[in-house]
């Protein structure tokens, strides 16, 4: 009987990890691909009052997006975003948008020239993590590939003050949808990955209608949104699917929704089938970069440099 190769032998581990980004330092977690190198880097942001941990879903076997995406050939960092984990002491009110996007920035140069970084870069967000994204993804410029947001929109389906602040949760019940989405043990677990939300965030969250039109004008990759079928916190129906999408004037984007799932997609039974669906978008977005017409110019593969803040 022929042997098999090491790579479905070996499982791929998850590990906390530091990052450096203009005097400050970041907490993440990192999953690496087994004995080979990554086809690109999955740099996943969490949202408000969460931590990296909500993409490493351990609640049972196979929800987690680090070692999905990892035993799939992709290096995934979660990031814990500015003002969470490590940084919390040195920024203790968060930071603005523009300034977290730049932190972002810097901290990515520093992981990009330490590790291959394959074909580039490729953000997964999930709800406070878009608003960083989509601040973030002109900087990236070549480097980036694409852009996968859960559980955000641009037209709120609540009151600005029911949204999470410094004082709370806001109306937590609307994070999660109805318990039968979630494992029996994901609440428990859920609760290592509270964290306060920064005061600066928690200010400029209600602002971000506002802002979205600009931000998404200036994003050049393809962009994938999707909502939970019980998403509470922002509207989707088709009305705000299109106010979504039209201020998008160079990117290609769609709209997705998931079946059987809350807000935090990546905590309930979902989570598999919303991770190979974000593992299947950056597929398209690579192949839509190698099939390019030959005299339009191809972003050149990258083995460890992203670009210079």
């Amino acid at each position: 009987m022929p042997q098999r190769s090491p790579v479905f032998l070996t499982a791929p581990q998850v590990r906390a990890t530091t990052l450096h980004a203009d005097g400050l330092t970041l907490s993440a977690l990192l999953a690496e691909p087994v004995d080979t190198t990554p086809r690109a880097v999955l740099v996943a942001l969490h949202g408000a009052g969460m931590r990296a941990g909500y993409f490493d879903n351990r609640a049972r076997p196979g929800l987690s997006l680090l070692t999905l995406g990892a035993s799939l050939g992709y290096t995934v960092l979660a990031v814990d975003r500015p003002g969470y984990g490590l940084s919390a002491a040195r920024l203790p009110h968060g930071l603005a948008l523009a300034d977290a996007a730049h932190v972002l920035h810097a901290a990515l140069a520093d992981f990009a020239a330490r590790h291959a970084t394959g074909a580039g870069l490729f953000l997964v967000a999930h709800s406070y993590g878009g608003k960083l994204a989509m601040a973030a993804a002109d900087t990236l410029g070549d480097a980036l590939i694409g852009m996968d947001i859960s559980g955000l929109g641009n037209r709120l389906a609540v009151d600005p003050h029911q949204l999470p602040g410094p004082g709370g949760r806001g109306e937590w019940r609307k994070h999660w949808g109805a318990l039968r989405l979630y494992p029996p043990d994901a609440f428990r677990l859920g609760q290592a990955l509270l964290s306060p939300v920064p005061e600066i965030e928690a200010a400029q969250g209600p602002s971000w209608p506002a802002l979205y039109p600009e931000l998404a004008a200036r994003v050049r990759v393809p962009v994938r949104f999707t909502f939970a079928e019980q998403e509470q916190w922002w509207r989707h129906d088709e009305a705000a699917v299109a106010a979504l999408t039209r201020p998008f004037e160079s990117a290609p984007v769609r709209v997705d929704r998931q079946p059987d799932a809350g807000h935090n997609i990546s905590l309930g039974w979902a989570a598999r089938t919303y991770h190979l669906r974000v593992c299947g978008f950056l597929e398209e977005c690579l192949l839509g970069r190698d099939a390019r017409p030959a005299h339009v110019a191809r972003p050149a593969h990258t083995s460890g440099n992203a670009p210079r803040p």
